[in-house]
């Protein structure tokens, strides 16, 4: 199966659940970006700070701080044998800079896999979700605007993926454990 690829979709379509699991299934580090972004944010450190006046507003880090941070973690030795990205990358710009670390570590993406699901389904999840971890950043108007950025930037993607021939597409509706098997079984047929 699969061990280089990254997993896209829209906030709340379960991509960081899928990843850990899919992780796990592999034995690769499931990198998201957004967990480090608030490892950050509650350290306090500079770079939190800075990720946490974006993301308090809706809107994305900017690509260079997210670029660094994404280079210098696929150079780590339990990134080597694989690794599923989470959240990366959600624009052309970044799709270029994955291209060039990938490179310069002389290796290539096997897959991209895209979670789909509907808005109002997501917007339902990410409420959820934000009342059960207290998270600051997901009020309604940050989440709108995020699954606005989300069409606007990330979906043109799944084209440039496509022509490649990498793109994996699954519904991420339903039960964990089935979207699970929808992501196993559509990853082993590429």
């Amino acid at each position: 199966m699969t061990s280089r690829l990254l997993i896209m979709g829209p906030q709340g379509a379960g991509k960081g659940t899928q990843a850990a699991l899919l992780a796990e299934r592999l034995q690769v580090p499931a990198i998201s970006t957004g967990d480090i972004f608030r490892a950050n944010i509650k350290g306090e450190t500079e770079l939190g700070k800075l990720a946490q006046s974006y993301t308090a507003r809706g809107e994305l880090v900017p690509d260079s701080v997210t670029n660094d941070m994404v280079r210098s973690r696929l150079a780590q030795d339990d990134a080597k044998s694989g690794f599923i990205l989470d959240g990366y990358p959600r624009n052309a710009a970044q799709v270029a800079a994955l291209d060039e670390i990938l490179a310069g570590l002389g290796i290539e993406l096997e897959a991209a896999l895209v979670l789909t699901a509907d808005r109002d389904e997501l917007l339902a999840r990410i409420q959820k979700r934000a009342e059960i971890e207290g998270r600051e950043d997901d009020t309604a108007e940050a989440i709108a605007r995020r699954l606005d950025i989300y069409d606007e930037q990330t979906k043109p993607l799944l084209d440039a993926y496509r022509s490649r021939g990498l793109l994996v597409e699954v519904d991420g509706l339903g039960a964990i454990d089935e979207v699970a098997e929808r992501v196993a079984s559509a990853l082993e047929a590429k």
